[in-house]
């Protein structure tokens, strides 16, 4: 009994952008389910711990950063099992409202740090013969909808990337997944910034849309849910590729593929004002 003790308390965690939302709430969750997790924020400090959880500073936006960062991480657990690609944000606004240097500066991060991190991470993985590779997603990955046309395509690329990825990685012992949230109660949506090209023309739908979507997210999951399904998704014996997390989140993935376009996209943007 001790020896199986020893040997769940010596799975590992790498997670980034833990210092909140659900990356902080997964790096709890995981800790508590026996990891020693290392979680990473562009402001730590050294030798930082918030509430047990080892903190490492890390930009998945530049290369030496990444590097400097999964170094640290690999020295201090000594291997890595689970990697989980948090760190992300959104741009809300209507597509015409965003320059190419606001979109491309969310793609750096939303799509390009998550690939950042899984290179630097997966000749650990490979050589160790395992691992799993979990990359929050977002229901908008696979529903495009209104006034998030890039989070939504930083999403739905996150999506191919994944899937392919795990085909490739599979030889080596490695899967990945999606973790799908659909509305969850964390900071990011009023940290967003707006398009920075604002056009007066949308104004009116997008204000209806804004009072859906705040309702949506009033009445959404915590970050403590989504946690929980990356602790399934992290321990689960036949890895899937994708776990929508929560019941909106299951039944949404659910009427998407299910239903037809027409009915799907009228329910859709009835419930989003712009009917």
């Amino acid at each position: 009994m001790a020896l199986s003790k020893k040997v769940h308390r010596d799975k590992t965690a790498f997670i980034t952008g833990a210092s909140s939302g659900i990356g902080k709430a997964a790096a709890l969750a995981l800790s508590k389910a026996g990891y020693r997790v290392i979680g990473t924020s562009r402001k730590a400090t050294p030798n930082e711990v918030r509430e047990g959880i080892r903190m490492i500073a890390c930009d998945v936006t530049s290369d030496d950063s990444v590097a400097a960062a999964i170094a640290l991480a690999h020295a201090e657990l000594g291997h890595i099992d689970l990697l989980i690609n948090n760190a992300g944000y959104a741009v809300s606004g209507a597509a015409e409202e965003s320059s190419i240097d606001q979109v491309r500066s969310l793609f750096d991060t939303n799509f390009l740090g998550v690939v950042r991190v899984t290179n630097a991470v997966l000749p650990m993985m490979r050589q160790q013969g395992h691992g799993r590779i979990l990359n929050i997603g977002s229901v908008m990955g696979l529903i495009p909808g209104p006034y998030g046309a890039y989070y939504s395509a930083s999403k739905h690329a996150l999506e191919g990337y994944s899937e392919s990825l795990d085909h490739e990685v599979r030889q080596f012992g490695i899967r990945v997944a999606v973790i799908e949230p659909w509305a969850t109660k964390t900071s990011i949506e009023a940290n967003s910034p707006q398009g920075d090209r604002p056009v007066a023309a949308y104004a009116q739908t997008k204000a209806k849309y804004q009072a859906a979507f705040d309702a949506a997210m009033a009445a959404g999951d915590t970050s403590e849910d989504v946690a929980a399904t990356i602790v399934a998704a992290a321990e689960d014996k036949t890895p899937r590729l994708r776990y929508p997390s929560g019941k909106a989140a299951r039944q949404t993935s659910f009427a998407r593929r299910f239903l037809p376009r027409a009915l799907f996209d009228a329910t859709l943007r009835k419930q989003f004002g712009i009917a």
